[in-house]
């Protein structure tokens, strides 16, 4: 029954739309948009009913040191600002760990790109399949043993397109990995040069004219310290 049920054709129930007198108010208003216009209101109500309630039992004399750690910006309280947080000590020690990670990433993908580039070498270099001829007589394998040494036999070996697709698909790999490599070999070179400058020791920024070889990155110069 359900099948012809569903069978006979029903007339498409459409909205209502806007009437054209209020055309400028835009589109008409249905209720489940007055239910989420409805529950922002009450929402936005109860939000000032608990403020209001808040100044209502406030205590003047009570104090948290949030108070003065913090500013008011267009009437939102932020907190100041937190970059001496951690002690030089302490960021010396993330700088460590977060090159520990950089590094280990470098040297797996590294591992990665020497497994992937072995495989592909592999499958480039290898052995041709050996194919046996027959022949009706000596004369024709006579021929047949000419043409061999001669490389003028036809072409036999086809890869199948699958096979095609997954050594592209391997190529595109080993590309993006190269280029994940130089990515991150780049951010680990530019965070040793962060770590070393937050060592103790007077340091200064050579100007292009003292660098012997040009290069865009910054150049730094220590002081001669003598050791004990």
């Amino acid at each position: 029954m359900s099948s012809l049920r569903n069978a006979i054709s029903r007339r498409a129930h459409k909205e209502r739309a806007q009437p054209e007198s209020r055309k400028k108010f835009g589109l008409l208003e249905k209720h489940k948009d007055y239910v989420e216009r409805a529950k922002a209101y009450h929402k936005k109500e109860e939000t000032l009913r608990r403020l209001k309630e808040k100044a209502a039992f406030r205590n003047p004399d009570e104090f948290y040191f949030k108070m003065i750690k913090t500013r008011t910006v267009d009437g939102v309280h932020k907190l100041e600002s937190q970059a001496n947080k951690y002690t030089p000590e302490e960021l010396l020690l993330m700088k460590t760990q977060d090159i520990g990670y950089i590094l280990q990433k470098v040297q797996s993908e590294k591992k990665k790109i020497e497994k992937l580039t072995a495989t592909l070498h592999s499958l480039d270099n290898r052995p041709s399949s050996r194919h046996v001829y027959f022949a009706e007589d000596r004369e024709e394998a006579k021929e047949i043993h000419s043409r061999s040494k001669s490389g003028t036999m036809p072409a036999t070996e086809d890869i199948p397109d699958h096979i095609k697709r997954k050594t592209a698909a391997s190529y595109r790999e080993l590309e993006a990995r190269r280029n994940r490599v130089n990515e991150l070999e780049k951010i680990y070179t530019d965070m040793a040069m962060q770590k070393e400058l937050q060592k103790k020791g007077r340091k200064r920024k050579l100007r292009e004219d003292e660098i012997v070889c040009p290069t865009s990155k910054p150049v730094f110069k220590w002081r001669a310290e003598r050791k004990r």
